[in-house]
């Protein structure tokens, strides 16, 4: 049974609220001939507060790629360790029983990935996979999900760590002054997470089946033009009627797996807006109550891209988590377009003695894991 195990989330200290973000547009944006549909249209996220990295002073100002990029590299070493620590002992594992780790992340760029420093310094195996993903976007998030589930169904001793970390923030851009790049000024924000993937054993999301879906001639409707000066995002005014494609996905895949997508006792979903939240909830006839673990993380933190099915997840353990058995989905959406979609009961199953599954356990392709020299810091 391969399960997703309570997820780890962080947030930086700095807050920037929505009153804030609106004065922000008014007082830099005065002349702009399309801003009052820009204010609306932020008013209308549902976004009350965003955290950032740095003051909101220094956010704004732009100090050129490679100074942003070489902030987003000091910032990911700094802040992804902890949620990494959190979410083993979520799981109730060590940095040597990991055989993977999948490393997602779009508002940044480093070459080894962060997988290589997380082995190095965190007592990793050196025979440690290493999956980064950097160009899906918001749909990243589940595709780390359901790439770690197809790993431990090929290897069933495996576990596989799964970090996302989102600075949306560090791809302000101030030239750019389309009614999207206004919008997604006030909808992003920063965080980091962290969740592991048990081959056998550990509370949560017992993952059952995954699939991908892309809505075709959509692929300019979400994407990064990469200048000079980094990424600019670019958002389409179409990207909010996705859901009338994607919701028929989410319905075939339940159905393949003999489930209504309809009737379903959780749902995870990627708050990239409300209207996707509401779009969803009219196509698949649920009720919006259903969507509350997303639209909660939508309300306090923006879309955090990448790491928004992860903390939706982490808000259902905070909630108590649910009987034994209930059924359920996780879907990301983001470039492409792009869903990336699994289905999963809850279970509470046992978790394995850590020694025993230590010593017995082997993986195809590795030698037996080993206790290393290095441990983590607590």
């Amino acid at each position: 049974m391969v399960t997703l195990c309570k997820p780890a989330v962080a947030v930086p200290e700095y807050v920037i609220t929505r009153e804030e973000t609106l004065a922000l547009a008014r007082s830099r944006h005065a002349d702009h001939p399309q801003l009052p549909l820009a204010l609306r249209l932020i008013e209308n996220t549902g976004v009350t507060q965003r955290h950032i990295v740095q003051p909101i002073e220094e956010t704004l100002k732009h100090p050129g790629f490679e100074e942003r990029n070489t902030r987003y590299e000091a910032e990911a070493k700094a802040r992804v360790p902890k949620v990494v620590e959190e979410a083993l002992r979520n799981a109730g594992l060590r940095p040597a029983d990991i055989d993977m780790i999948v490393f997602v992340s779009c508002t940044g760029f480093m070459m080894p990935s962060l997988t290589a420093w997380l082995i190095n310094t965190m007592g990793f195996p050196s025979h440690t996979r290493q999956l980064p993903i950097a160009q899906l976007g918001c749909a990243a998030g589940g595709a780390a999900i359901n790439r770690a589930h197809d790993f431990c169904v090929a290897y069933p001793d495996a576990n596989v760590l799964i970090v996302a970390c989102e600075f949306c923030s560090l791809c302000y851009q101030p030239t750019d002054l389309g009614v999207g790049s206004l919008l997604s000024n006030g909808l992003f924000g920063d965080a980091v997470a962290s969740a592991v993937v048990r081959g056998k054993g550990g509370t949560g999301i017992a993952l059952e089946r995954n699939n991908s879906h892309l809505v075709p001639d959509t692929e300019d409707w979400i994407a990064y033009s990469v200048r000079a000066t980094g990424f600019h995002f670019l958002l389409d005014k179409r990207v909010p009627t996705t859901m009338e494609p994607l919701a028929p996905a989410l319905r075939e895949i339940a159905d393949a797996h003999g489930w209504d997508a309809g009737d379903l006792d959780f749902y995870i979903i990627h708050a990239g807006g409300p209207r996707i939240l509401d779009d969803l909830s009219h196509f698949l006839e649920v009720p919006p109550e259903d969507f509350r673990f997303s639209r909660a993380t939508l309300t306090e933190y923006g879309n955090i891209a990448s790491a928004v099915v992860l903390d939706a997840v982490r808000r259902l353990f905070d909630e108590g988590g649910l009987p034994e058995g209930a059924r359920g989905i996780v879907a990301g959406f983001g470039p492409g377009i792009t869903a990336e979609m699994c289905l999963g009961r809850w279970t509470t199953a046992a978790v394995p003695s850590l020694e025993t599954d230590l010593n017995a356990r082997r993986i195809v392709g590795c030698p037996p894991a080993a206790h290393p020299a290095r441990t983590t810091t607590t």
